[in-house]
């Protein structure tokens, strides 16, 4: 969804045909975030950046909110002007964008807890196997898989800090910028070396406008000559002698090595390891949803009246709530829960011990729903046909009622089955790569939207589609007897 929103304060003049400039402020500080005092209204270096060339181009900007993920593509379509959040020189990029000059130079920033002292740097903690967080697609995430890691990768850039003061990360590695904003201030976390790599973030433009391009080319290089981006940067605590070195960079310098040969035989073992973890997650979480459900089912039917009470309760508690919101709580609430009772447990779950944990609990309510529908079908009269032949309650559940009822129960659990290998793909906000994820990252890697696209989804045919048709099976076959 797209939301256009105008900040307030600007004195360039009116026009009826303003620039749109998307960028995503739910990514944070520095660069664009909501302001704290006026909510309203959006603050960040971006945005006085913005303010700034509008007054140089005479224009005003309007800023729309759109996901970063789908800056480049978005871009691509038209729906906006220009992007400007944050967006690191690539090849890639360079080659489907016109990219302007650079706005900023960045560096990386390792930052650790504050008592950490098991590793002086990137390469001892390698040694160690440690875990190492950081967002994906960009320089960081490159340039930690060419070390050997095997980055933990996140959408925003808030999280990984958190998972590393409460020890799920041995280190995060982040552009400067973040970590100047969120962990320098932070006295759990400290930075670990100086900075290193560096890297350019520009503002993109669709190929066919170059005359916009080359307009805010020069309004940026009247912005660093005049000394206002100094400023900028310097009210924000983000300049430093780097920013010195700030010149025009030519984009198609790097598109010669653009050529990353993104072929089926480079992204479909990927793409067959995010499956591989989405079948896992499937399996695991519709096993707890299945433990989970017939006993509440059974409370509910014939429990005394307060288990009944409590089984209703979950069913209409985990039915209405989004089961994003539920993994949020488990994976990052539960363990500031802990730390702010200090209770004995930490109640800190991998990502994979959440996920499992929330789907299970989620369409546990289902599954009860379920459960409960198709037991509740038999007819009463076989209760007291077993009784009449002296069988007890609990051996006429399990040799009479209970089988009759699989026949209704097994059709809508499988199609729940399917919905669930859907559903995973919201995992990933708890840096879990599924398929989906995968997808998301290679996309954006190779921008081969489209034919990575129906790669992915011809897998998620492939797993769906057979529980599908067993699902139309078992109703013609059991359908009968009915």
């Amino acid at each position: 969804m797209v939301f256009v929103v105008a900040w307030t304060g600007s004195t360039v003049p009116a026009n009826d045909d303003p620039l749109r400039w998307a960028a995503d402020a739910e990514g944070g500080a520095p660069y664009i975030f909501y302001d704290p005092q006026d909510p309203g209204r959006v603050v960040g270096f971006e945005v006085d950046l913005a303010e700034a060339l509008a007054q140089r181009l005479g224009r005003r900007i309007q800023w729309v909110q759109y996901d970063y993920a789908g800056l480049v593509s978005g871009l691509r379509r038209g729906d906006f002007d220009f992007a400007m959040n944050g967006l690191e020189v690539t090849p890639d990029r360079a080659r489907a964008l016109r990219l302007s000059r650079p706005y900023y130079v960045y560096t990386l920033q390792t930052v650790v807890r504050a008592e950490e002292r098991r590793f002086s740097s990137l390469e001892a903690l390698l040694a160690l196997n440690g875990r190492v967080g950081t967002l994906e697609e960009t320089a960081a995430q490159r340039l930690l898989e060419e070390m050997g890691f095997r980055p933990v990768l996140y959408g925003n850039q808030t999280e990984p800090y958190l998972d590393l003061e409460i020890g799920r990360l041995d280190a995060v590695v982040m552009d400067l910028p973040i970590a100047v904003y969120f962990a320098r201030p932070n006295p759990r976390l400290r930075f670990l070396g100086e900075p290193f790599g560096k890297g350019y973030y520009a503002i993109a433009f669709r190929k066919e406008d170059e005359t916009l391009a080359a307009e805010v080319d020069r309004a940026l290089a009247d912005l660093a000559g005049s000394g206002v981006l100094r400023r900028i940067y310097e009210r924000w605590g983000l300049w430093n002698s780097a920013q010195e070195a700030l010149e025009y960079w030519d984009a198609t310098d790097v598109t010669a090595e653009a050529g990353r040969n993104w072929t089926p035989s480079r992204y479909v073992p990927l793409l067959l390891q995010g499956a591989a973890v989405t079948v896992f997650l499937t399996i695991t979480s519709m096993a707890a949803a299945i433990i989970l459900g017939l006993p509440i089912a059974l409370l509910r039917l014939y429990g005394p009246r307060p288990l009944r009470w409590a089984a209703t309760a979950y069913i209409e508690f985990f039915r209405g709530i989004p089961v994003l919101l539920l993994l949020f709580f488990i994976y990052y609430g539960l363990p500031s829960l802990a730390e702010q009772w200090a209770l004995p447990c930490s109640l800190r779950f991998s990502p994979f011990q959440a996920a499992v944990l929330g789907f299970g609990l989620n369409y546990a309510a289902y599954e009860a729903e379920i459960y409960r529908s198709g037991i509740a079908s038999v007819a009463h009269g076989q209760w007291e046909a077993a009784a009449s032949l002296g069988m007890s309650r609990t051996v006429t559940f399990r040799r009479i009622i209970f089988p009759q009822a699989v026949r209704v129960i097994l059709p809508p659990m499988t199609n729940d089955f399917i919905a669930l290998f859907k559903d995973t793909s919201i995992v990933s906000i708890v840096a879990v790569v599924e398929l989906t994820k995968q997808y998301q990252i290679l996309a954006k890697s190779s921008l081969k939207y489209l034919e990575i696209g129906a790669a992915t989804a011809a897998l998620y045919l492939v797993m769906s589609v057979p529980l599908g048709l067993l699902a139309r099976r078992l109703e013609r076959r059991w359908g009968k007897g009915l």
